[in-house]
Formats: structure tokens, C-alpha cells, sequence
């Protein structure tokens, strides 16, 4: 029962820090949080971080693979809304442009992110968490002849590239038109890609 108690508490104390992490890091940017900003909000000590994560660079990886999966959970969720397989492409692609409008999202995961972590790594969490959802839409959308017959892996990966890097623009754009007209392009994009 103890052990019980004990595992409740360091999962309490994993996701404390983890939330206040992600707070800080959204708000200033990795490089100017430090360990003891973070373990100072989460009301813990550096014992108590230094048990779940080895450094700082580990903590940000955990905040960002939460920021990645709760977007390909929005993507996800509005894509299976739809019965038709084009339509969960087009939805989930849109749903992934507005998701990424929030600025913790775009701070930690399109900004600090490849920087912190490197193009590398952070590619392949994001393959882990959202183009893997790309590439299986694209997969059914090619084998059923919704688009023409082609290799799927370098069409999944020039979307993918194409709406991060769309993502990033957004991130630093000032215009309150520029999401709206962001999807607009994204749909005729992808439109361009139908069959006959």
C-alpha cells in the first residue's frame, strides 16, 4: 500500500513538473528558464526533478512530447469525425494549421523545439506524433484512387514539410487574416492532388 502512495505521488510530482515546465518554457523561451525556476514553481526540489529527469534538455524533451501528442490528439480527433477519407485528410491538415496557433505550442514545438533538440530528434518525434497520421490518410487516399498512384513516403513528408513550415510562418506573422488565408492555400494545395 505504501508503494502504491509513493508511486501516486512521484506521477504528482512528474506532472507538476512537467506543467510548470511547460508554462515556463512557453513563456520564455528555453534558454532562459533554468532548473531552479523550475523546480521553485513546481514547489519541489532539485533532488526531486534530478529523480525523473537528468538534466534540462530532458525535461523539455517530456514537455514537448506533450505538446506533439496533444496535437496529433486534435488532429486526430477532428480527422475521425469524418467518414470520408478525404475529407479526415483535408480536416486533420487544417486542424494541425489552427492547433499550432497557440503560443505554447509554438514556442515550444516549432520554435524552441529543432533548436533545442536538434532537426533530427525533433523530426522524429514529430514522425512519432503527427506524420505518421499523414502518411496512413495518404496511404488510403492513393490505394482507394482519391490520388493518383504514388509513392506515399515523400508526399507525407513534402505536407509535412509544407505545413510546419507554414506553422512557423504563422508563429511570426501579425495579421489576424493570415490563418484564415494559411488554410485557404493549404486547401487548394491539397485539392491539386485529387485524381482527374
Amino acid at each position: 500500500m505504501r508503494q502504491g502512495v509513493r508511486a501516486r505521488q512521484r506521477e504528482k510530482t512528474r506532472r507538476t513538473l512537467l506543467l510548470e515546465g511547460r508554462r515556463l518554457f512557453a513563456e520564455h523561451g528555453y534558454g532562459a528558464v533554468g532548473l531552479s525556476q523550475i523546480v521553485s514553481a513546481a514547489g519541489v526540489t532539485k533532488g526531486a526533478l534530478y529523480h525523473h529527469f537528468d538534466s534540462k534538455v530532458a525535461v523539455f524533451r517530456a514537455v514537448l512530447e506533450t505538446v506533439q501528442r496533444e496535437v496529433g490528439e486534435r488532429v486526430a480527433a477532428a480527422a475521425d469525425a469524418h467518414d470520408d477519407p478525404w475529407l479526415r485528410l483535408t480536416v486533420g491538415c487544417q486542424e494541425f494549421l489552427a492547433a499550432t496557433t497557440a503560443p505554447d505550442v509554438q514556442r515550444i514545438m516549432l520554435v524552441d523545439g529543432p533548436a533545442v533538440l536538434g532537426w533530427s530528434e525533433w523530426r522524429s518525434m514529430d514522425e512519432a506524433n503527427s506524420a505518421r497520421h499523414l502518411g496512413e490518410a495518404l496511404t488510403v487516399l492513393v490505394e482507394s484512387g482519391v490520388i493518383a498512384p504514388q509513392p506515399v513516403a515523400p508526399l507525407a513528408h513534402l505536407l509535412s514539410g509544407a505545413m510546419n513550415e507554414a506553422a512557423l510562418w504563422l508563429a511570426s506573422s501579425s495579421s489576424s487574416d493570415d490563418l484564415a488565408d494559411t488554410q485557404a492555400a493549404l486547401a487548394r494545395l491539397l485539392e491539386a492532388l485529387r485524381a482527374g
